[in-house]
């Protein structure tokens, strides 16, 4: 019924425009006089669905540009239309450009009349300059709010003002955050308050027409809310749910909670709190609870679709809450406590692979900034105990946190990343040794810093010192070794049994 009242209103005002005014209206299919009055009052659906196209045909043959922001919709149509308006500067009040308005069913368009080009050589032209409108802003109505301005203005000097300006017939339409001002061109107070009449009741038709389907798509749906419609868009569905029939009624499916049945809603509502927990970043009750509907997921054998639901939820919340879990990981990845329990969530939640690359990564950025951060300045052994000295703490407390938070399976990782940036320091060290002559003092008091600092990989179990300044000797020459050393024979029997 409330379908129905609503079409009804509808109906009512589409034909109460053909009949306002003297004039015709341009964008309104006008009725010939001479025709039955049966035949112009027809109220049947198809045809007034056809009154309505024409309404926008003509509409995007008079606006131009109106057609890009008012595309055929079923039930869409012209509610009134207004000239002579003109926009004002919000600051100043003073007239910026004539505009027309078209008020639809569901959004508002306003059109700026400009003047048409002309061919000024053409001496067959007299008269006034032609013009035409173009669409110039068009808004959803559920996000337009319009209000009189002459409605508060106060007594006294300014809105003497105001009404000179013909303010008092003036109305603001704001959109989100971007105010409009427009006054009626002749100051006729009658159109002002016709327009706004109209646009309150097409505002309020409007949300009656909303409210009323979106009760009837829950309705509807209300038998189907087991199988999780809160979807997000990169939630990915089974194959089983896609092929399921639901010509019928939906079954009732039970499952066994601690003894006890529960439906799926029972599902649902332990979702609900799983996203509260996400939100709250109560991420160890998170967590908790994504192991435990996993571990209940696991025990429904005999019921594939319970399973497939839970798992297709759960998946879901779990891959947000490890999106948010590596966030923080990077935020704090220089401290083992906060390291540590990130790392541990990422795993239990099966995203061990995701907390690797992510902390490695993080290392990977503070390494670049803080080589990035020693400039040279003269002083060359100065310099190389700088590099030197980030290089190899950064690579030992890398390795010492990475070896206390992660499963000792996955340190070829660990260890692959320090050769990586072995070979970027040694690459370093040879562009700066390269203008210095092999076996005098300065030399050697840069190799030594060099061996000095790589030391310290010795207090986390590391030993990279036949890699250190590989490729320089004292005689100044390139040393070939057609064999790999100690510690590259090490990273790749890792890298073999981490494939493995």
């Amino acid at each position: 019924m409330r379908t129905l009242r609503t079409l009804m209103s509808e109906l009512t005002t589409a034909l109460g425009q053909t009949s306002i005014g003297n004039a015709p209206n341009p964008m309104s299919p006008t009725v010939d006089e001479r025709l039955p009055k049966r035949n112009a009052n027809r109220s049947s659906v198809a045809n007034l669905e056809s009154m309505w196209n024409v309404q926008l045909q003509t509409l995007w043959k008079t606006v131009e540009g109106s057609q890009k922001f008012l595309p055929v919709v079923p039930g869409r149509h012209i509610v009134m239309e207004t000239g002579h308006w003109v926009e004002l500067d919000s600051a100043t009040w003073k007239p910026r450009r004539p505009v027309h308005i078209v008020l639809l069913n569901d959004h508002l368009l306003v059109a700026a009349k400009k003047r048409k080009r002309v061919d000024q050589s053409n001496p067959n032209h007299r008269g006034p300059i032609p013009t035409k409108l173009v669409a110039e802003g068009c808004w959803p109505l559920q996000d337009v709010d319009m209000i009189d301005l002459g409605a508060n203005l106060g007594p006294g000097v300014s809105r003497e003002e105001a009404e000179d300006r013909g303010i008092t017939n003036a109305v603001n339409v704001r959109v989100g955050s971007k105010p409009f001002t427009y006054r009626h061109d002749k100051r006729d107070s009658s159109a002002k308050s016709e327009l706004l009449a109209t646009f309150r009741k097409t505002v309020e038709d409007l949300r009656r027409t909303l409210r009323s389907e979106t009760e009837a798509a829950s309705k509807s749906n209300e038998s189907y809310n087991y199988l999780g419609a809160r979807q997000s868009i990169y939630a990915v569905k089974p194959d089983s749910l896609d092929t399921m029939d639901f010509s019928g009624d939906p079954p009732e499916v039970r499952i066994d909670v601690d003894g006890k049945q529960q439906n799926l809603r029972w599902v649902e509502g332990q979702v609900d709190e799983l996203d509260i927990d996400i939100a709250l970043q109560r991420f160890d009750e998170a967590v908790a609870n994504i192991e435990r509907l996993r571990k209940l997921a696991r025990g429904l054998k005999g019921n594939s679709v319970a399973q497939d639901v839970i798992n297709v939820k759960v998946d879901e919340r779990a891959a947000k809450l490890a999106g948010v879990l590596s966030r923080s990981l990077v935020d704090t990845h220089s401290f083992m406590n906060a390291t540590k329990t990130n790392v541990g969530w990422l795993t239990r939640l099966g995203f061990e692979d995701q907390a690797r690359e992510a902390y490695l990564k993080a290392r990977t950025d503070v390494v670049s900034k803080r080589i990035r951060s020693c400039v040279f300045e003269g002083d060359l052994p100065l310099y190389i105990f700088q590099i030197s000295f980030v290089y190899f703490t950064l690579i030992k407390n890398t390795i010492s946190i990475y070896q206390q938070c992660f499963p000792s399976v996955m340190t070829s990782a660990c260890i692959k990343w320090a050769k990586f940036h072995l070979d970027g320091f040694n690459a370093l060290l040879t562009r700066q040794l390269s203008s210095v002559q092999r076996g005098t003092t300065v030399w050697q008091k840069c190799i030594d810093i060099v061996h000095d600092q790589a030391s310290l990989l010795s207090e986390v179990g590391v030993d990279f010192t036949d890699l250190v300044a590989k490729g320089l000797d004292t005689n100044g020459d390139e040393t070939e070794r057609p064999q790999m050393t100690r510690s590259e024979s090490l990273i790749a029997g890792l890298a073999e049994a981490s494939r493995a």
